[in-house]
């Protein structure tokens, strides 16, 4: 059985402690954590530096493994290609797909990163997506984490998919996003996901802009400037 180190990469999310261990838990094998690392292309980069293996698993601070996942059945990742993306279940929408997913990155390849506002698309090499489900992306752990992740998603997918996605399957996306949603904050993900098209047709102007979307500070003062009271009163 081929062995892979994993890592999980944190920010600022409530819940990244409790699903670090979940991990841990239901992979069987420690998991290494980076966490509050300034820059999203610098984090990539540096989780290259702490595996040991060539190809190794990687989770956002979101994510939230499901049981049923073993590490034993993960197949290594064939020539030629960096990064196998598991789907995630959006809790809010019901969209399934990659965004949020699990990944089997190459750890050569992120220490070849290129260019892009969605970082990852920048990796040399194919990219892999399965259908299987590896979990669920729990971006509503609070009203700003919902805001931001409907905001990021749908300006990315509004602006163009950097993995090819054809333009019929990013506008169903972000008609998903924006229609509404279920369950805690989901009025927050609509917010930020109505607000992200609108950015980015506002960037589309001025590309520079659409590389606020890696800027934490920037990203939340943006929230708050149009949500702050309405999170605070619940």
């Amino acid at each position: 059985m081929t062995t892979f180190d994993a890592v999980m990469l944190s920010y600022d999310e409530p819940l990244a402690d409790r699903l670090h261990a979940r991990l841990q838990r239901v992979l069987g094998v420690q998991v290494k954590r980076l966490h509050g690392v300034q820059g999203m292309r610098r984090a990539y980069r540096l989780a290259a530096e702490v595996v040991e293996t060539e190809q190794f698993l990687l989770a956002d601070g979101d994510f939230v493994l499901a049981t049923e996942f073993t590490l034993s059945a993960v197949e290594p990742l064939p020539e030629g290609t960096s990064m196998r993306v598991w789907r995630a279940r959006n809790p809010l929408n019901g969209l399934i797909y990659g965004y949020g997913g699990l990944k089997l990155i190459r750890r050569s390849a992120l220490r070849d990163l290129g260019d892009a506002v969605d970082v990852l698309a920048a990796l040399p090499g194919r990219c892999e997506f399965t259908a299987n489900i590896a979990g669920t992306t729990r971006i509503n752990q609070s009203p700003y984490h919902a805001w931001k992740a409907g905001f990021r998603e749908c300006a990315m997918l509004a602006r163009g998919s950097e993995y090819g996605m054809d333009d019929a399957e990013a506008t169903e996306r972000i008609a998903a996003w924006t229609a509404g949603g279920d369950g805690e904050f989901a009025e927050f993900a609509v917010s930020g996901a109505r607000e992200g098209v609108a950015f980015a047709h506002e960037a589309a102007r001025v590309p520079a802009l659409f590389d606020k979307l890696n800027d934490p500070g920037w990203l939340y003062q943006r929230f708050t400037a149009g949500h702050g009271e309405q999170a605070i009163a619940g």
